[in-house]
């Protein structure tokens, strides 16, 4: 039974939670520049991420690690000047808030004063309560991330899907329930199985973001240069591809070549 879909003018933590109790799925997709945030925006995306994953998609690394505080502050910046609706979320990046609540809290204030975001998204649970409720004491909304957790990839060793072993799968239970406590309006949840992912949803108040967790949660997250096939040598089973950009943009840059080539471009229509 389709729900009737509310129109929000500005997406709002609020909204996220009515979605969720009006049995509305949220769509949130990644952005990191003007461009590219302006068409997902106009496009009536609720959420936008400035992720980490810009470490990978926009420098080219391996993993998500290397990006600093200030290049997340940079991608957030552009991403806000495009914005008319969707509410932006920006990830505190690696070693910007695990060992110490006060740095995390620097960390978190220097992003939503510099970039002009509306929240912070943090990776891990119990272990990292401290630094959540020390950001969410100053009035700085969070949304939490469980299961595959990326920045920690080199303690798992591997992307597989998480919490398919039963203490993992109860952590991952508690965590959340934590984190709801603790006052976090939103949690994404990565590569966990679809089962989990759906008790999860229905165990909490708040609303829960899947990627690769299935259809049981109240909405869904792709990277935006996954989903449009820009970056088309990675195919998670997860993933479902809306374009082959890949292929359309290297005919149009092969076209570009041949008519400069050929002397066809500009045209005797194309100069002045």
């Amino acid at each position: 039974m389709s729900v009737a879909k509310k129109e929000y003018k500005r997406v709002t933590t609020k909204s996220l939670v009515d979605m969720k109790q009006n049995g509305e799925k949220i769509a949130m997709l990644t952005a990191y520049d003007y461009s590219m945030a302006k068409i997902v925006d106009g496009a009536g995306i609720d959420v936008i991420l400035v992720g980490d994953s810009a470490s990978n998609v926009m420098a080219g690394h391996e993993t998500t690690l290397p990006i600093t505080l200030d290049q997340m502050i940079y991608h957030a910046q552009s991403v806000i000047r495009a914005i008319h609706r969707a509410l932006v979320v920006v990830d505190l990046p690696f070693g910007s808030y695990q060992s110490d609540p006060k740095e995390a809290l620097r960390s978190a204030i220097r992003i939503m004063k510099e970039s002009g975001a509306h929240a912070v998204k943090l990776e891990g649970g119990k272990e990292i309560k401290e630094s959540l409720k020390r950001i969410l004491h100053a009035g700085i909304p969070v949304m939490g991330h469980l299961g595959l957790t990326p920045q920690s990839i080199y303690k798992f060793g591997t992307y597989t899907v998480r919490a398919k072993e039963e203490a993992e799968a109860e952590k991952l239970k508690s965590d959340a329930k934590l984190l709801e406590k603790i006052g976090c309006f939103a949690i994404v949840l990565e590569k966990v199985p679809a089962k989990l992912a759906r008790e999860v949803a229905e165990s909490i108040n708040i609303p829960v973001i899947g990627i690769g967790a299935g259809n049981g949660v109240d909405g869904q997250v792709l990277v935006v240069h996954d989903m449009l096939g820009m970056t088309h040598e990675f195919n998670p089973r997860f993933l479902r591809r809306y374009a082959d950009l890949h292929l359309e943009m290297t005919k149009a840059f092969e076209n570009f070549r041949d008519d400069v080539k050929s002397k066809d471009f500009p045209s005797d229509q194309e100069q002045y």
